[in-house]
């Protein structure tokens, strides 16, 4: 990723931090985050009071020359760096040299009641969270653990606590909203629920349990399936449309009309992942055919790179690609 097959430079560099604290802070525990620095990038890096020495080869010593310089500076504005921030950190500066940490890792979207700052940990989440700022209707799009539906729970969470919506809707399609969803037992609240728990979740690991759900109960956070939304409008409201890749073609229209005044809509899914019978039909995947150029409109596409999941979870993002482009390749060799 970092070289042509060819180039085999070694360098070394040297690097000395004036902060003491602050460097054993960027250096983390046991000098955790040093050890990930070497195993993202093949280095030898070592450690001497406030300096550091790197031993590689030579484009990745640069690499992990600003890693360290970048986020000793955002170490130093307050912001706790661990091995897993090491690990975005050497993706992004790698794909891009130009590329500026303190303007993702330091943008905080909301603090939550744990006082858990959440804030964007790639490039393309920092875009999305500029795009749900600054547009009404904004689709984060691309593959499961990029943190489409987490941050926008978050901006959400956090426009209404400065009071610019009075509500929150978390909304997402029950694929099985037909004939196989009369045959589970309950009432239809509890029929649905499964499919709303994933908005529960990421919900009540922002707010306080007991908070979150007086806000349930007065209406202020509302959580429901798409077949909810139909002949209302949604005004002074933080609608967020989860797994829209299950929605039809009709759904999603449905969906994006029901926009009334003074609220943002947030479209997330993979699509990928969808469960439609027919997924040529699925009202995500037709929208970027339809809506893409629209001013206030705004779609973030994801990739692999910006999983924040286990580390796992990308490798088997990219088997699973792979493994697609095989089969696509093979069945054009089988046509001709």
């Amino acid at each position: 990723m970092l070289r042509p097959a060819m180039e085999n430079i070694l360098a070394t560099v040297e690097l000395g931090f004036s902060d003491a604290e602050t460097s054993r802070s960027l250096f983390g525990q046991h000098d955790q985050n040093l050890r990930q620095l070497e195993r993202s990038l093949a280095l030898r890096v070592s450690a001497r009071g406030d300096k550091v020495q790197i031993e590689g080869d030579s484009l990745a010593v640069e690499v992990a020359h600003q890693v360290l310089q970048q986020l000793y500076g955002v170490v130093k504005r307050g912001f706790p760096v661990y091995p897993v921030d090491i690990g975005h950190a050497v993706t992004i500066l790698s794909k891009d040299s130009n590329a500026k940490l303190k303007d993702i890792f330091l943008d905080t979207v909301f603090i939550s009641a744990t006082k858990k700052v959440i804030v964007p940990k790639t490039q393309h989440q920092k875009a999305y969270i500029d795009a749900i700022r600054g547009n009404d209707i904004v689709f984060g799009i691309g593959p499961a653990g990029t943190g489409k539906t987490y941050l926008a729970m978050a901006m959400a969470l956090s426009a209404l606590t400065k009071h610019q919506v009075k509500r929150i809707i978390l909304v997402r399609p029950a694929v099985e909203a037909g004939e196989r969803l009369g045959f589970l037992p309950g009432d239809l609240a509890e029929k649905v629920n499964p499919y709303l728990r994933p908005l529960h979740d990421a919900l009540f690991d922002m707010m306080d349990f007991d908070r979150a759900r007086t806000l349930i109960d007065q209406g202020v956070i509302e959580v429901a399936p798409l077949a909810f939304m139909r002949g209302r409008t949604l005004n002074s409201s933080f609608v967020i449309l989860d797994e829209a890749q299950n929605t039809t073609r009709e759904q999603m229209k449905m969906f994006l009309t029901r926009l009334g005044f003074d609220s943002k809509a947030v479209v997330t899914g993979d699509l990928t992942q969808t469960d439609l019978p027919d997924s040529s039909r699925s009202g995500l995947n037709h929208t970027k055919t339809i809506l893409e150029g629209i001013e206030g409109i705004e779609m973030v596409e994801f990739t692999d790179i910006d999983v924040v999941r286990h580390p796992l979870v990308q490798k088997i993002i990219l088997a699973y690609d792979r493994a697609e482009a095989r089969l696509k390749a093979d069945a054009g060799t089988d046509g001709k």
